[in-house]
């Protein structure tokens, strides 16, 4: 059975751009959800399809390495 690449060489612009792909996605997915019916399937299938996306982002922002200046204050904001 085939092993998943677990190591992938992304720079910033390519993070920023999956990220802007999955806000979009979601936004699209909010407008739909809120054209669903109330209790309907699908629409329990949009959240859990949202749930998922959002998780994602969160995992690629813990992922990610902020700077920090080590000589210097470092004031945040």
């Amino acid at each position: 059975m085939p092993k998943y690449n677990r190591q992938f060489d992304l720079n910033q612009d390519e993070l920023s751009l999956i990220e802007t792909a999955l806000r979009e996605r979601s936004a699209r997915l909010v407008d739909a959800k809120a054209v669903a019916e109330h209790g309907n399937v699908s629409q329990a299938h949009i959240e859990d399809t949202i749930r998922a996306g959002e998780e994602l982002l969160g995992r690629l922002h813990n992922q990610k390495v902020f700077y920090r200046p080590k000589k210097q204050v470092y004031i945040g904001g």
